[in-house]
C-alpha cells in the first residue's frame, strides 16, 4: 500500500516580512533575562464549575517587581508607547505589556548586571563600546524615567504622562541627542537601552512577560517557537502556521 503524503494547509499570509533585525537581533539578545513563567502576558479563560460560563482569569504576570512608584511606571509606559505606538498595524507597547516586561527585566540578573564586569576605571566610551557606566541597568532606567518627567516639567510645566505625544517625542529626542544631563550615564545610553528593551518586549516570547497574546508576532506573521518543521520542510508552497509560545510546549 503506497504511503500517503501528509497534507498541509496552504498559506493565507506571508512569513515574517522584513523581520531580519527583529528575529535575529533584538529577540536573540541578552536582554531576554532569566525570568520565566507560564502563559505570561496573556489573558486566560476558565469555566465556572457551577454556571458553565467562561470567566476571565487574572494575569498575575502583570504586576510590578522593580518600579515601586506608580508614577515612575506610568512614565516608563508612556515612553515605550511613543517608541512603539498603537496604529493600524496593531497594538502598541502598553497593550503588548512591554512596561511589565521591562519592569521584570530590571528586577532580574539583566537589570542587576549579574556576571558582568562592573569595576573601574570608568571612562567615557566610544560609540562602538556600548554600555560604559558604573550604574546598573535598573539604576539607569530608574534615573532615566525620572529625568524624563523632570525634563517635561522643566520644558512644558507638566508631567511626561500629561503632555501631548509630539511633546513626548520632543523630550525623547533630546535624550537621544544627549541634550539632557544625567549622573553617571549619558542620556543617549538610557534612550538606547529603553528603545532596545521596548523592541525586545514587543517581539520576545510571551514567557518573558511582553508580546501579549503573541500580538507582536502576529503583526510580523512570525510563527514563534515551532518544535518541528518535518511535515512542512519539503513543501514547495508557503505554509501558514499559528504562532506558538514556549509555554505551548
Amino acid at each position: 500500500m503506497p504511503e500517503e503524503k501528509n497534507k498541509v494547509d496552504l498559506s493565507r499570509r506571508k512569513f515574517l516580512r522584513s523581520s531580519g533585525y527583529v528575529a535575529g537581533g533584538v529577540v536573540g539578545g541578552s536582554i531576554l533575562g532569566s525570568l520565566l513563567g507560564g502563559n505570561i502576558g496573556t489573558e486566560t479563560e476558565q469555566t465556572a464549575p457551577e454556571t458553565g460560563q467562561q470567566t476571565e482569569q487574572q494575569n498575575f504576570q502583570q504586576a510590578r517587581m522593580f518600579f515601586k512608584r506608580q508614577k515612575d511606571f506610568d512614565v516608563l509606559s508612556a515612553a515605550t508607547e511613543r517608541i512603539f505606538p498603537e496604529d493600524d498595524n496593531g497594538p502598541g507597547a502598553i497593550q503588548l505589556a512591554v512596561p511589565y516586561f521591562i519592569d521584570h527585566q530590571m528586577a532580574s540578573g539583566y537589570g542587576n548586571n549579574e556576571r558582568e564586569y562592573m569595576q573601574g576605571p570608568f571612562y567615557p566610551g566610544t560609540d562602538y563600546q556600548g554600555y560604559q557606566t558604573r550604574l546598573r541597568r535598573n539604576e539607569v532606567f530608574l534615573q532615566g524615567v525620572r529625568a524624563l518627567d523632570q525634563e517635561s516639567q522643566k520644558q512644558f510645566d507638566a508631567s511626561f504622562t500629561e503632555i501631548e505625544g509630539d511633546q513626548q517625542d520632543e523630550i525623547l529626542t533630546k535624550f537621544q541627542n544627549e541634550e539632557v544631563k544625567m549622573k553617571g550615564v549619558t542620556s543617549n545610553t538610557f534612550f538606547s537601552l529603553l528603545r532596545s528593551a521596548t523592541l525586545a518586549g514587543v517581539y520576545s516570547d510571551p514567557m518573558y512577560g511582553g508580546n501579549n497574546n503573541m500580538e507582536g508576532w502576529k503583526m510580523k506573521e512570525y510563527p514563534g517557537s515551532i518544535m518541528s518543521y518535518i511535515n512542512e520542510i519539503e513543501s514547495e508552497d508557503f505554509v501558514e502556521m499559528d504562532p506558538q509560545s514556549l509555554s505551548n510546549h
